[in-house]
């Protein structure tokens, strides 16, 4: 490799480390259309050749959607979720259904031997979004509100691990309940169960109360 090809590698990996931070904390949002070449180049103060080589390296990555004739948008917020995002796509709403259960059940386990009066706050607030969220009658909205809720008890496990991998599996989940078109809340299911046992501290009511729901999700998707 010659100096200026590895000059012009670091270069681009710079790029890729800025325009990923911009995914990671949040200023470019989920879904969010990201500046064009030109204005990154200017903004960066590099040519418009380093930034489409990081544009097409986080594109490949997952992390963006280039839309031709449109733009370029914010499609995962991180590898992870990126690569959880192609690997959805490919696979069965059964399949997508028990990682799900897997991890939402067992978080509730959890979160009820850990949580502190302010995880019990934030999911009492989340179950009052979702209610609300159902109540609106827009189907999106409630996905949104739904995967919030499980989030709240998700971090109320202090499971730094487990919270990194249902925000990124959620971003994933989202994404095929939309591309599949599967209603999952035709019939609505009750989350305060969940909520109660958490809040009182009972493992094993919030291990029972997160399977009726997942059993109730279970049968909706069986119906479609």
């Amino acid at each position: 490799m010659s100096l200026r090809t590895a000059q012009r590698s670091s270069l681009v990996d710079q790029v890729i480390d800025q325009l990923k931070e911009q995914i990671t904390t949040g200023a470019w949002p989920l879904n969010a259309k990201i500046p064009t070449e030109t204005v990154l180049a200017e903004q960066l103060g590099v040519g418009r050749n380093t930034v489409r080589e990081a544009v097409r390296a986080l594109t490949h990555a997952g992390l963006l959607d280039c839309r031709q004739g449109d733009g370029t948008y914010v499609r995962a917020t991180s590898e992870l979720s990126g690569v959880m995002l192609r690997r959805l796509r490919q696979a069965e709403q059964l399949e997508i259904f028990e990682v799900r259960r897997a991890l939402e059940v067992e978080a509730a386990r959890l979160a009820a031997t850990r949580r502190t009066d302010a995880d019990v706050k934030r999911i009492d607030e989340a179950l009052e979004e979702r209610e609300k969220a159902w109540h609106s009658g827009d189907p999106d909205a409630f996905v949104e509100a739904d995967l919030a809720f499980h989030m709240a008890v998700v971090r109320a496990t202090h499971n730094s691990v487990l919270m990194d991998l249902y925000e990124d599996f959620s971003a994933a989940l989202r994404a095929s309940i939309k591309a599949a078109g599967t209603s999952l809340n035709s019939t609505y299911i009750p989350h305060d169960g969940i909520a109660r046992a958490i809040a009182a501290g009972d493992a094993a009511a919030a291990e029972r109360a997160g399977h009726a729901c997942m059993e109730h999700i279970l049968i909706a998707l069986t119906e479609n």
